[in-house]
């Protein structure tokens, strides 16, 4: 599967944005990370800095372009396939930019910060409505949601990345997280799970 473009979307989900002590927004927050920060949930041990503060993990839903994109589209005309993922963050890094006015790009952007699970065949957004995602952090679970909070749909969300950006096929949408997001630390399991389905898995190494 080629992916051209990876964006994200933050605060998308009320409650997580509260948690950060941030203003809920009035239009979607769009930022980046470059595709080689692309890991996969398959098991594998993921290396992290343990030198660089508190690493903070993100869970979201991730749909990806199938179809070429026109104007007037819908999510289902252009969204074929969907996963999870775990949008990574360097928090004290992150606080220290935003400080200064500075952009997120070394806090999100660095190796194995994007992680995602295999992609699965978009059933359609009234499908996955009642559907809750979970991360499980050694068996237990940090994080929980379903689409039915987020404060802006998969269609507005496309829609302004289209109008502002561009989209294309190939281009992959980590749409935002609910709340429990936190530290991640050496050794730890996490478990990616799709209602009772589990999606994907990795354990976390923090190299010096």
């Amino acid at each position: 599967m080629e992916i051209k473009n990876i964006f994200c979307i933050g605060r998308n989900y009320k409650n997580h944005a509260l948690e950060l002590g941030n203003e809920v927004p009035d239009q979607p927050l769009v930022f980046s990370k470059p595709t080689s920060a692309l890991a996969s949930a398959d098991g594998s041990v993921l290396s992290f800095p343990a030198n660089r503060g508190d690493i903070h993990h993100e869970l979201e839903i991730v749909l990806y372009i199938g179809n070429e994109v026109e104007r007037g589209f819908t999510v289902e005309e252009i969204v074929t396939q969907m996963a999870l993922g775990i949008d990574l963050t360097l928090r004290d890094i992150q606080s220290n930019l935003k400080k200064k006015g500075h952009p997120w790009f070394v806090a999100k952007g660095f190796r194995n910060a994007a992680i995602v699970t295999g992609f699965w065949d978009f059933p359609g957004v009234e499908q996955i409505k009642d559907v809750e995602f979970s991360l499980e952090r050694d068996g237990e679970t940090v994080q929980q949601g379903n689409i039915q909070s987020v404060i802006f749909s998969f269609q507005a969300l496309l829609e302004y990345i289209y109008e502002e950006i561009g989209l294309s096929k190939g281009d992959i949408i980590y749409t935002g997280t609910p709340e429990g997001v936190g530290p991640i630390t050496d050794g730890e399991e996490y478990t990616l799970k799709w209602g009772n389905e589990v999606k994907g898995r990795f354990t976390v190494s923090k190299r010096s």
